[in-house]
Formats: C-alpha cells, sequence, structure tokens
C-alpha cells in the first residue's frame, strides 16, 4: 500500500503541465536568489553569480554511472550520477572538492541537462543521482519537466550535504524519491570553523525533519536497490567522536531506530586541509580504524537498527 501511494503521489506531481509550473515558481526564485540558507540574493537570472557563484545555467563537472556508492543505490548497474559545482557548504576538509568547489564545470542549458539524464538511464542506471543540487533546484526541475516528456522514468536521488532551505525542499515535494543528506557536525561553533555555517547543525535538523516528512524511511526492491525513502550519511571526523555521538542519538530519537543510516569510515585529508593541515591539525590524517568502530557501537548503542559503512 505505501508504495502504491508514493508512485501514485508522484505521478501526480508529474503529471503533464504540473512539473512545467513548478519549474517556472523556481526559476523566478534566482532573481533574488534564497534557494540555499545562505539567502545571498544574487540577481542570477541576471547573470550574477552568488556564493555558489553559480548563475542562471546549472554547471556540471562530472557525470556517469558511479559504481562506489551505497550498495542499495550502486547495485549491479551504477547509480546515475550527476556533479554539480557550486556547493552552499564550506567544508574545509570537501572529499570531492574538485567536483563541487570547482570552477572547470560545464554550463548546460536545460536541454542539455535532460538529455545527460536521459543518457544515463540509457545506460541502464538504476537511478538519477544528483550530488549537491540544492542551488540548481530550479535547472533540475526544467530539465527534469523535458527529459519526462521523453520517457525519463528514473527514480531520483538528491545527494547533498544536508544544508537546506526548506522552502527549496517543499517544491522537491512529489519529486525526489531518495533523499540522502550528509548530516557532519552537531557544535555550531564547528561548524562554523570547519563548514563556514554556524547555522549548519539546526538547518540540517530541519532539512532531515522535512525530508523524513516526505518520504519516510528508506524502502528497497526485491533487489535490494532503494526506491523511495530517506538515506542518512554521517562522515566521521577524526578526533570528533562527540559529534558523531550527538548526531547519531538524535536520528535515533527524532526521526526513529528504522532510519538508514551509514556510519562513513572513509575521511582523508582533502580540501584546504589538504593544503593547510597546521591550521586544523585534528584533521591532518585519516580516521582511525578504531574510531570508526567506536562510531559504529555509538550507533548501535544509539538503537540504530538500520546501519552500513566502517
Amino acid at each position: 500500500m505505501a508504495n502504491s501511494v508514493a508512485r501514485s503521489a508522484r505521478a501526480q506531481t508529474l503529471a503533464p503541465g504540473l512539473l512545467e509550473r513548478r519549474a517556472g515558481e523556481a526559476v523566478r526564485r534566482l532573481e533574488q536568489c534564497r534557494l540555499c540558507p545562505r539567502a545571498c540574493g544574487a540577481r542570477r537570472l541576471d547573470g550574477e553569480r552568488g556564493t555558489c557563484r553559480v548563475a542562471r545555467r546549472a554547471r556540471v563537472s562530472a557525470a556517469f554511472a558511479h559504481h562506489g556508492e551505497e550498495r542499495c543505490l550502486s547495485g549491479t548497474r551504477g547509480s546515475g550520477t550527476v556533479f554539480f559545482e557550486g556547493c552552499p557548504l564550506g567544508c574545509i576538509f570537501c572529499q570531492n572538492f574538485d567536483t563541487s568547489r570547482g570552477t572547470a564545470g560545464e554550463e548546460l542549458e536545460a536541454r542539455e541537462l535532460a538529455r545527460l539524464f536521459l543518457e544515463l538511464e540509457e545506460l541502464g542506471c538504476h537511478n538519477l543521482n544528483l550530488v549537491t543540487p540544492t542551488h540548481v533546484v530550479p535547472q533540475v526541475l526544467e530539465a527534469l519537466a523535458l527529459a519526462i516528456r521523453e520517457g525519463f522514468a528514473l527514480p531520483l536521488v538528491y545527494n547533498s550535504g544536508g544544508y537546506e532551505a526548506l522552502d527549496t525542499l517543499r517544491q522537491l515535494e512529489g519529486v525526489v524519491d531518495v533523499y540522502m543528506p550528509d548530516f557532519k557536525l552537531w557544535s555550531p561553533a564547528l561548524a562554523a570553523r570547519l563548514l563556514g555555517a554556524r547555522d549548519y547543525p539546526g538547518t540540517a535538523r530541519a532539512a532531515l525533519r522535512e525530508m523524513h516528512r516526505q518520504v519516510g524511511d528508506l524502502v528497497l526492491d526485491a533487489h535490494g536497490i532503494a526506491v523511495r525513502g530517506l538515506l542518512v550519511r554521517h562522515l566521521v571526523l577524526p578526533g570528533h567522536l562527540e559529534q558523531s555521538a550527538a548526531i547519531l542519538a538524535w536520528i535515533a530519537g527524532e526521526l526513529g531506530p528504522a532510519t538508514w543510516v551509514n556510519v562513513m569510515g572513509q575521511y582523508h585529508p582533502a580540501g584546504r586541509v589538504s593544503r593547510g593541515a597546521a591550521r586544523w591539525p585534528e584533521l591532518a590524517r585519516r580516521l582511525s580504524a578504531r574510531e570508526g568502530r567506536l562510531a559504529l557501537e555509538m550507533a548501535r548503542n544509539a538503537g540504530l537498527q538500520r546501519l552500513d559503512g566502517c
């Protein structure tokens, strides 16, 4: 019953004309951009580049069938991953710095982006996986409307750092099938230092609540592939296990023990840390195996029942 209700809601949202109207409303928000929590007000329709450094057209740094995502996304045929440049977060340790914070990507019109989505479907990918799409939601909706006219039908994965504006997320209700945020830090002071966003913890909590309200707990098909729901990532940072403890306890208590959580142990010095480690000495090393085990133990002790990673 739950799956049929989900399909019905998606069909209504994507009915002819409705998605186009929603895309048009989203594009108008680029007049004075408030798409992400930075709310910089850039006049992106006029070519102004705001905090994200992206104007009217989305900028794509890479797109391919990704076989290194979670098993429930990559499956056997890969997750059709599109990396957008201009992530609104400023993580000093960004693990995808070149793809999310670079400036060498290709600017695509809506029709070009739609063609890219269709090509990933033609490759046989299990889903369309949009990485750091917060600031290009209008462009994504425009492209989806065009792609769906040509038969596009892959589940949509929204893969972000968890730093989301609620108004933007609400434009995606009934469109996104799987939300996959990474809840990174609990402390506002630490978020200011490491992410450049003191408001990150509270903003991420509100975003995860909204995502869960829209799609519920993660649902897999008969082949173990995610079709709908929330999958939370948590990148464990060396020397900051107290952040992990607080986040994992909150997820279990607020979103429920059935929330699927990937406790990620692949941290390595990257981004600005890799070039200036002396400023952030606790992050100048890889996560130890012991820290990974402790983080996973924290998740179990918090009562979380669906765990992956470490």
